[in-house]
């Protein structure tokens, strides 16, 4: 990651919190559509979606496309371990 995507990302996502941060965490609002590569799915009992990605990373940024456009947890979940 270069300088500068590091000081876009964090000026982006500050500017999309949705209140103060919480410890470690920030809310954001759903305005900012992330790709993410995966190279597995697995269930689990930690995650309030049942699945983990196992080795994600954030390819990109999609501006080409709106938060509702987006995949769901259901068809991430679809695509794992039955």
């Amino acid at each position: 990651m270069t300088d500068e995507m590091l000081r876009w990302r964090t000026e982006r996502f500050t500017d999309l919190a949705d209140g103060p941060a919480d410890g470690d965490v920030v809310t954001v609002r759903p305005e900012q559509v992330v790709e993410i590569a995966i190279d597995g799915i697995q269930r689990s009992t930690r995650y309030p979606g049942g699945i983990a990605l196992a080795f994600s990373r954030v390819l990109g940024y999609r501006d080409d496309k709106r938060f509702d456009e987006v995949d769901t947890v259901d068809a991430v979940r679809a695509l794992g371990p039955g």
